[in-house]
């Protein structure tokens, strides 16, 4: 009677390790670029629109609720909104780690090594939790 095998974890070559961290390296580049490139658009538009205007010190009237919402935020920065393109760069800013760890969970998975993939999961889990306000 034959024994299930039990399948061992894929040992990536030095050509696949070098593609992973070449693919990371990409991503974090451009999600840092793609934050950087938005925050300074809006805050040019904003100055462009806002610029000779004078701040009131005495009054704080916080972000309206259509900038703190992920969802509603991309229609209002593909409409001009300065101060939405400036908060969808943070939120790209935000989401570069994220999509870090979730593309490290996709790699340990394709090379079987299950240890790593709970644990990048749990990370992933965690960083989730915290984005939504579950986790403090």
């Amino acid at each position: 009677m034959a024994s299930p095998e039990r399948s061992e974890p894929h040992r990536p070559s030095a050509e696949e390790d070098e593609r992973i961290e070449l693919a990371l390296a990409v991503l974090l580049r451009g999600g840092v670029f793609t934050a950087a490139l938005l925050v300074v658009f809006g805050g040019l538009l904003h100055l462009i629109q806002h610029g000779g205007q004078h701040p009131d010190y005495g009054h704080f009237a916080g972000e309206p609720g259509d900038l703190q919402h992920p969802l509603r935020l991309l229609p209002l920065a593909l409409q001009g909104s300065p101060e939405a393109i400036i908060q969808l760069g943070v939120v790209v800013l935000l989401a570069t780690p994220v999509l870090r760890v979730a593309f490290s969970l996709f790699a340990f998975a394709r090379e079987r090594d299950r240890t790593y993939v709970v644990l990048t999961a749990v990370v992933l889990g965690v960083l989730l939790l915290s984005l939504m306000g579950v986790l403090p």
